[in-house]
């Protein structure tokens, strides 16, 4: 299972090869914080419920010619998705530790710094 960490995903948003960045939560979550220029695709409560016929039904919406990047708000459910993705032919990952993470390391907190550390470690 592959997954991105938050500043790794930040260094790669500007290259001409940046990800497509697929947040799954709910629409409501999402406008009122998300990675710019993400892509809304609300089936987080659907997988969660193991249900993933919504995300399969939308595969058309998600471009097979670029590494996607989902994001849910640990990066647990994101991993379902990631790997339904990866089943069907995309390159994705998923962003460690979510929108959870990907806020820690915007505002530099102490959290995200011992997370990051960890995640060094292993």
């Amino acid at each position: 299972m592959s997954k991105i960490r938050p500043e790794e995903l930040d260094g790669r948003l500007d290259d001409s090869d940046a990800p497509y960045v697929l947040d799954i939560r709910p629409r409501e979550t999402y406008q009122s914080n998300h990675i710019d220029g993400s892509h809304n695709l609300p089936v987080y409560d659907d997988l969660r419920r193991g249900n993933d016929s919504e995300l399969r039904r939308r595969l058309d919406d998600i471009p097979h010619n670029q590494s996607v990047v989902t994001v849910c708000k640990m990066g647990v459910v994101a991993t379902r998705a990631t790997d339904l993705l990866a089943d069907e032919g995309y390159d994705a990952t998923t962003l460690a530790g979510g929108m959870s993470a990907w806020r820690g390391y915007r505002a530099g907190s102490l959290g995200y710094r011992l997370r990051s550390w960890l995640w060094r470690l292993f």
